[in-house]
């Protein structure tokens, strides 16, 4: 395994690992209303604790994960961007997920795009993974919307009903983006 991906600069981002002083504001993050409108619910600052520590565990675990991110200049906390292997069964897993939660006051900046971009381009050339994914449910359409300016396709027939969410709840159905590893250049 590649040595983890500890911080990812960008021009206006930092991807890097947790941090104590993380824990609250990202626990305010998990515990909004509109950020969390698409999840089952809404987390306690234990459960929001608990992710964070699943999260350095991958680190741990596969040398990526879910990046704390930080704005360069100011230094504050926008959220979360980065790659998870997916922890359900489903047709198309195992794999490797995109994911991103940034707090409604970060919203409609790019952050999620250049965040995201810096994550695939961790995924593809540094750990060689063939195919990165993504979901979310149908209603979630400005996730959607990142998703395609990333350049991930949807097929339809790949949607499918998110196992962990208790069958019947409006948001058991997922929509499913893939994106494969750029063929190198050739020149």
């Amino acid at each position: 395994m590649p040595h983890p991906a500890a911080r990812i600069d960008t021009d206006r981002l930092v991807l890097r690992r947790w941090h104590p002083q993380d824990r609250a504001p990202f626990a305010a993050l998990n515990d909004d209303p509109q950020v969390m409108e698409f999840f089952v619910k809404r987390l306690s600052r234990a459960e929001s604790d608990a992710l964070i520590a699943r999260v350095e565990a991958g680190f741990d675990a596969h040398g990526f994960g879910f990046w704390a991110l930080e704005h360069r200049e100011t230094g504050a906390f926008l959220g979360m961007c980065g790659l998870a292997m997916a922890r359900f069964d489903a047709p198309f897993t195992p794999c490797v997920e995109i994911g991103w939660r940034l707090s409604r006051a970060h919203w409609g900046q790019g952050y999620a795009i250049e965040a995201a971009r810096a994550a695939l381009a961790c995924g593809f050339d540094r750990f060689g993974l063939a195919q990165i994914v993504a979901f979310t449910v149908p209603g979630n359409r400005r996730s959607w919307g990142v998703m395609q300016r990333l350049g991930m396709t949807r097929d339809p027939a790949d949607d499918f009903d998110h196992p962990a969410v208790p069958s019947g709840h409006p948001l058991q159905r997922h929509v499913l983006y893939r994106l494969n590893r750029p063929e190198p250049d050739r020149a």
